[in-house]
């Protein structure tokens, strides 16, 4: 067991009323025996207590792990994948460009996009966007001037719905005055089904590229 000495210098105290016997005090230095085994010991208890409970760490860990799986598997199928499902059918490998507002969008057979909320589209119902601007396939290219004419883009209405949250916040300084708000833009949801009626429009070959 290890010991410490420390030296201690006991003082006469006036506050008490009795005097101290001086054969008890004397006026050097005694020292003072502590054994410091109390504190071995607390420590050695508690990393004992710390080892026990390793294995509900584990269990914890294991739960966490089939969550983040079960998120994964909600997440949508990436582009990549859409577009191969895409270009099995008869429209494989042909694109076009569709002015929808006042925004462009580049759409493809069984791909999706999400646009500016149409008002009056309800789900499930079937549209047709008149104004194409551009139409590609694997050897033509159909250049609209603005538009080309008789070309249509099939499209099902999948939702109606909001985008993410947009923080609004408005602050000045040294005037006390600072206002926060919250903000989602309606957005329509649509599904492309066939792109049509471009084929007796003048087209342009598409030249392969050559390496030299």
């Amino acid at each position: 067991m290890a010991t410490a000495t420390l030296p201690l210098r006991l003082l006469a105290s006036k506050t008490l009323g009795r005097p101290s016997a001086p054969s008890l005090l004397p006026a050097s230095r005694c020292s003072l025996s502590v054994a410091s085994s109390a504190p071995r010991r607390w420590r050695l208890l508690a990393s004992a207590e710390e080892a026990a409970p390793a294995p509900v760490e584990a269990e914890a860990v294991a739960e966490t792990e089939e969550e983040v799986v079960e998120v994964e598997a909600a997440v949508p199928e990436p582009v990549e994948a859409q577009l191969a499902a895409a270009g099995a059918g008869k429209d494989a490998g042909i694109f076009a460009v569709v002015m929808i507002g006042s925004r462009q969008y580049i759409v493809m057979p069984g791909r999706y996009i999400y646009t500016q909320r149409l008002k009056g589209a309800n789900v499930d119902d079937q549209i047709i966007l008149n104004k194409v601007l551009l139409v590609s396939t694997r050897d033509k290219a159909y250049i609209g001037m603005p538009v080309v004419t008789n070309a249509a883009v099939h499209a099902v209405v999948e939702e109606q719905g909001r985008d993410d949250k947009v923080i609004v916040f408005k602050y000045k300084k040294k005037k006390k005055y600072q206002r926060k708000l919250g903000h989602r833009q309606p957005n329509t949801r649509l599904r492309i089904t066939g792109i049509s009626g471009y084929e007796d429009y003048p087209a342009d070959p598409i030249l392969e590229y050559v390496p030299a």
